[in-house]
């Protein structure tokens, strides 16, 4: 079953849920559209404590935050409402809706992007940040991560065939890669098996490059390669052995974006990578990363920062 199909059944479920919670409710006096009030809102209170849930479990593993990067009551209310709305309407709107994408914006000079998403999501996380990339002309396309439960090493052959796909479709040489959470490591998976020829940049938001602790709540292989025993424990074997494939040139290509209020990546330090370039933020939550002004700005200025692309000779785009 695809991100989409389960996206859509669970959908399915909550809407049935909230009828009969609706039904309940008309049945014992309330009006029609008291019923559907106490209905649409019994879910969305449920979907509010998960998320909440997800705060308290990440603060129980968090590392330090720094003091430039704490915030107050106020700003805390504003990320929460921030990563609530953004994780509402990536599971219950974009998600559902989203088939990967090819934009191909013909005399580019950035290289092309290639965006792969995180555990359990698909190519309509990318909403935002692809208008963005449309906006300036940057061509870019998306990738379905499949099967959702399955080994990470196992998705490095379909980020090959993308990012091939992909150059050579824009007649570049070599693509940047944008990856969330679990998509960059899935990105170093790629770089391992495949080598870095076709890489001009990869840059990773909220990846837990030291695993996570939430992700001893996850189901499939992938998100036992992303476990970690504890704040202060190891990284799973699988991530111990991906960082000792990596040299100073591999780390050298990357860029980690990553932020100290992660409600996924716990310890928060998961997401610093190092001989890598960090870039560290506060007030922001995992599934916001994706759609956050300020995060989409940095996205776009370190897109920027790579080299223009080099074309492809006349010979091998027409052998592509």
């Amino acid at each position: 079953m695809s991100s989409r199909q389960l996206l859509r059944l669970v959908l399915l479920v909550q809407v049935l849920v909230a009828c009969a919670i609706g039904a309940a409710a008309a049945r014992a006096g309330a009006g029609p559209w008291q019923a559907v009030a106490i209905g649409l809102g019994s879910v969305i209170l449920v979907r509010l404590a998960i998320n909440a849930n997800n705060f308290v479990m990440s603060r129980r593993a968090a590392s330090p935050t720094p003091p430039e990067h704490r915030i107050g009551v106020a700003p805390a209310l504003r990320m929460f409402g921030e990563e609530f709305g953004a994780s509402m309407l990536a599971s219950s709107w974009h998600m559902p809706r989203a088939r990967p994408r090819t934009r191909i914006h013909p005399g580019s000079s950035t290289p092309p992007v290639l965006l792969l998403h995180g555990y359990g999501c698909n190519s309509g996380y990318w909403m935002h940040l692809a208008a963005r990339l449309d906006a300036a002309g940057i061509s870019h396309a998306t990738v379905d991560l499949e099967p959702l439960t399955g080994d990470i090493d196992g998705f490095a052959d379909a980020i090959e065939e993308g990012a091939t796909r992909l150059r050579r479709a824009a007649g570049a040489q070599q693509v940047i890669i944008v990856g969330h959470s679990m998509g960059g490591l899935a990105a170093r998976a790629w770089l391992r098996r495949h080598g870095s020829a076709q890489a001009a940049r990869v840059i990773t938001l909220g990846t837990p490059h030291h695993g996570t602790c939430l992700a001893a709540f996850g189901i499939g292989i992938n998100a036992a390669q992303m476990r970690r025993a504890g704040s202060d424990g190891p990284a799973c074997a699988w991530l111990s052995e991906l960082a000792a494939h990596e040299d100073a040139a591999t780390r050298g290509r990357i860029t980690s974006i990553y932020t100290h209020h992660d409600n996924i990546v716990a310890p928060q330090t998961s997401g610093h990578l190092e001989g890598a370039r960090n870039i560290d933020i506060g007030g922001v939550g995992h599934v916001a990363l994706g759609r956050n002004r300020r995060v989409l700005a940095l996205v776009m200025d370190e897109i920027g920062r790579v080299p223009t692309a080099c074309p492809l000779s006349p010979v091998l785009h027409g052998a592509a």
